[in-house]
């Protein structure tokens, strides 16, 4: 059952045409924290990853990105962005979990806080 998901879906990892084109063209470039592992062609033109699990694009750091999308010339792991410190650590996007933001109000919590800023229109 596994080598079919592997031949047919891309959602549950690299498929088996991905990982035979990564073995002829590919070298690989490096691997973030999360055990993603990125490749590019031997002339350098093309760039990808191979996600470690689920492929959820908001998985990849954004010094990564930057590589994958051409922004920076060199890998992270030749020349890592400065970061300030006021920045966050990268956190995946959670939305559509349990996990995901939900302001005062929302009707995802139990109890909506009341609004004192809004009075509802009444007609006349």
């Amino acid at each position: 059952m596994k080598f079919i998901l592997r031949l047919f879906t891309w959602w549950n990892g690299q498929t088996l045409n991905t990982q035979f084109f990564t073995w002829r063209k590919g070298v690989r470039v490096g691997e973030d924290a999360e055990g993603n592992i990125f490749y590019q062609s031997r002339d350098g033109v093309k760039r990808w990853v191979i996600y470690n699990g689920e492929c959820e694009a908001s998985r990849v750091t954004p010094d990564w990105h930057g590589w994958l999308h051409h922004t920076y010339d060199s890998p992270p792991t030749d020349a890592p962005l400065v970061h300030k410190a006021w920045e966050k650590p990268h956190q995946e996007n959670l939305t559509g979990t349990a996990l995901a933001y939900a302001p005062a109000g929302s009707l995802r919590h139990a109890n909506p806080a009341e609004r004192s800023d809004y009075d509802a229109w009444q007609p006349e």
